[in-house]
């Protein structure tokens, strides 16, 4: 398929999928018309191009979602629906396209099917890339696709959706990273930015802040062979300076609606950082003050891990581990922040004996190899160190 062609029908079809859905017809049977049109227009159009593309893929998926209708006996009630013929005129999408963003972010579904038939429907891709991306096989995907378009299925979408739904799904997406043929972290950059086009949200501008800042980072985290290069041993040079600048722009431009949201929060810290020439201008004090403010909107866990962090920054690690304190140490990578405040206090017997223990709980490999090194350079170290005069 032409790469022009490609792109077309990926932007293409969201679009028409949610015009049908907005007609009422039901999801599954909406997205398989949808594919047998676009199908239709892969064989048609290179040599019979329409003057309206998406007009013509209105038209041509209503009647084949009308005609799977005909056939069944249960449904001849919608025989009445009149058809739009394909050389129709526009076909307006702006607020069909943000319904289904809603609907695929719908309270009812769990995350993880959330985030799976978003990609599906609103990002265009295949089941068979969404499961290479997130590494499970294709069956599974499918199955849990499948059940979230049940649970979808005769939802309306008139109702107005829950934006701060819309972008945590979003923001799952993009933390998913990338594997395979699929990179999900540009893929939901695309898709945020297409919903920030479509809702004028802070949160959204937010969020869409958030993704540019950590993404313009994503050159200097891992080494040649895969390995995870920590925020303060990164490179900066090779920091996307473009992609920081935009990011910051769309920031300011959220945080001057006076709407504070916790994604304003969050790319407010990145923002910090991205600030920083070297990690020793990076402003502590400040970004202790939004961790703050982070707690205060969302009082998460992860969050006050972070902040304490922040906190042995700015005030010394043994403030940072007085707010560590505070926490569950069964929290994921509890040991490794008190590796690190142990180590910054002169503790080195605890800080290698606690990055060992971190990298036996870490479930990511990359990070597991990360602490097994931090826990035998600290060891080095240790041993490396005169031993005290006895005499």
């Amino acid at each position: 398929m032409p790469a022009e062609m490609d792109a077309l029908v990926r932007v293409l079809g969201p679009q028409v999928l949610a015009i049908l859905l907005r007609r009422g017809a039901d999801f599954a049977a909406a997205e398989d018309a949808v594919q047998e049109a676009l199908i239709q227009a892969l064989s048609t159009w290179p040599s019979d191009p329409p003057r309206e593309p998406k007009a013509w893929l209105v038209a041509v998926a209503w009647r084949k979602f009308l005609d799977a209708v005909r056939s069944d006996a249960a449904r001849r009630r919608r025989e009445d629906t009149v058809a739009v013929e394909p050389t129709g005129g526009e076909v307006p999408d702006a607020d069909d396209t943000l319904a289904l963003y809603f609907l695929c972010a719908h309270p009812s579904l769990s995350p993880a099917s959330a985030v799976a038939l978003t990609l599906r429907a609103v990002g265009g891709l295949t089941t068979g890339q969404i499961a290479a991306a997130y590494l499970v096989p294709e069956a599974t995907m499918a199955q849990r696709i499948s059940r979230a378009k049940k649970t979808v299925s005769g939802r309306r979408l008139t109702a107005p959706g829950d934006v701060a739904t819309v972008v945590r799904t979003l923001y799952l997406v993009f933390n998913e990273g990338y594997s395979g043929d699929v990179d999900l972290a540009a893929e939901a950059i695309r898709l945020t930015r297409t919903l920030a086009a479509t809702i004028d949200h802070p949160e959204v501008a937010g969020l869409l802040a958030l993704m540019l800042l950590h993404h313009a980072r994503r050159p200097a985290r891992a080494t040649d062979s895969g390995g995870l290069i920590p925020l303060a041993e990164q490179d900066r040079a090779l920091w996307d300076t473009a992609l920081i600048a935009e990011g910051v722009e769309i920031l300011q431009g959220a945080l001057a609606r006076d709407s504070l949201g916790e994604f304003q929060a969050q790319a407010a810290i990145a923002a910090l950082h991205a600030d920083a020439q070297t990690v020793d201008e990076t402003d502590w004090v400040q970004i202790v003050e939004w961790y703050d403010e982070l707690v205060a909107l969302a009082d998460s866990p992860v969050a006050r891990l972070n902040r304490a962090v922040a906190v042995g920054e700015a005030d010394g690690p043994r403030a940072g581990l007085a707010a560590l304190a505070e926490l569950d140490p069964a929290l994921p990578r509890y040991r490794a922040v008190e590796a690190h405040l142990r180590e910054r206090d002169g503790d080195l017997v605890s800080a290698a004996r606690l990055n060992a223990e971190a990298a036996e709980l870490s479930v990511n490999s990359a990070e597991k190899h990360h602490l097994i090194t931090q826990a035998a350079r600290v060891h080095e170290s240790l041993q490396s160190q005169p031993w005290p005069r006895t005499d």
